[in-house]
């Protein structure tokens, strides 16, 4: 017999008696057996166990022990997923609801099919003063188109866009935003305004922060999206902001991909150029998803009714009414502009992101108010 096969018989021999002598260790003494060594990388005795016993003391072990919890579970008992907010009542409102509608068995819970949450973009998720970011992004088209249209120099609003009047062109209103948006918005395929979007994102800066517009978007959302995730939620983004300007960064900046972003539209048609086929924005309004049109736009894009919704101003009002006008646990909370020194400080009397109504039925439909300076450790990732 070799000494190959010598040792094979006595490793056999050892094994069938449950006590292998182990090969020497780094940091252990030679012929320690398997069973004083600790290390799950260590020498393990060839136990000749059936499926049946194994399976047998795990059902045991599992009945002493209790079931198991997810790993999602023992992550959130440890680590707190929304660290930029402050610990009170707002923070409690929305974790005390998510682990209501995610608890099996218990009276409130939903299976994750139904859990939608959608959130207006403007003011809820990123900054929209002095003015919003499209409208931001409109007036500096007006300039760059401006050599193109002379006409517009007696024109309004676009007189008023290229003077720089503000109050001229927040008095226009919705009418006068709309000539703007279709005038500045189209007149290319989506793909060549979605490259003008990206430019001038990358190179537009935030008057009073001196940054990036997206980096303008505020941090204790983008953990509250993303802790919603977490809890196998699907969210939504449901502006009254163009549904194309929107798409090519939702990805990027919030985690939300760009077929779950709801929005204005203007009109576009497909057709086919230079042998290749391609779709046409056109100057004329085709959905207005703001105020009474969001819950239409949930409806028609989307196709479930949310269980939680976050805005900001009163058009996001009758997004909060289908919302949480509806049985079972909901969530509406409403984001209160109140920090002049970290952000702005507004509601009732301002044009853009204006809450009054909304703010009105907060109280009478127990919707949650954050106030962004107590609520709030960090507005934005930049401190």
């Amino acid at each position: 017999m070799t000494k190959e096969q010598d040792g094979q018989l006595a490793d056999d021999k050892s094994a069938r008696s449950g006590s292998a002598t182990c090969p020497q260790q780094p940091g252990t003494k030679a012929g320690v057996t398997s069973r004083e060594v600790r290390s799950t990388n260590s020498c393990l005795p060839h136990l000749d166990v059936s499926r049946r016993v194994l399976l047998s003391v795990l059902a045991a072990s599992a009945t002493l022990i209790g079931p198991p919890r997810s790993t999602s579970a023992r992550a959130q008992a440890q680590v707190d997923l929304l660290p930029s907010w402050n610990d009170g009542t707002s923070k409690g409102a929305i974790t005390d609801f998510v682990a209501r509608v995610t608890q099996k068995g218990g009276p409130d819970f939903l299976p994750a099919v139904d859990r939608i949450a959608t959130f207006d973009n403007d003011g809820t998720l990123w900054a929209e003063q002095p003015m919003y970011v499209q409208l931001a992004f409109a007036l500096d088209r007006v300039k760059a188109m401006a050599p193109f249209h002379p006409e517009w120099e007696e024109m309004q609003p676009f007189k008023a866009a290229l003077a720089g009047d503000m109050k001229t062109l927040a008095a226009s209103g919705e009418h006068g935003i709309a000539l703007l948006v279709t005038a500045t918005h189209a007149g290319m395929t989506t793909a060549e305004f979605q490259q003008i979007v990206m430019k001038w994102l990358a190179t537009a800066r935030h008057p009073r922060f001196k940054r990036p517009y997206t980096e303008l978007s505020y941090q204790p959302m983008i953990e509250l999206l993303a802790y919603l995730r977490t809890n196998s939620f699907k969210t939504f983004i449901v502006s009254g902001g163009g549904v194309e300007f929107m798409r090519p960064w939702s990805e990027r900046v919030y985690g939300v991909p760009p077929e779950q972003v709801v929005g204005s539209s203007i009109k576009t048609k497909f057709q086919m150029r230079d042998g290749g086929p391609e779709l046409f924005r056109l100057p004329e309004l085709n959905f207005v998803n703001d105020g009474p049109g969001k819950p239409v736009g949930i409806n028609e894009f989307i196709g479930r009714r949310p269980i939680a919704a976050f805005g900001n101003s009163d058009g996001d009002l009758e997004m909060l009414q289908w919302t949480t006008m509806s049985a079972g646990a909901r969530l509406g909370l409403i984001v209160h502009h109140t920090d002049a020194e970290r952000e702005y400080a507004y509601d009732r009397n301002t044009p853009f992101g204006r809450l009054d109504k909304a703010l009105d039925a907060a109280a009478q439909n127990k919707w949650v108010v954050v106030d962004m300076k107590r609520d709030w450790k960090n507005i934005f990732a930049f401190g």
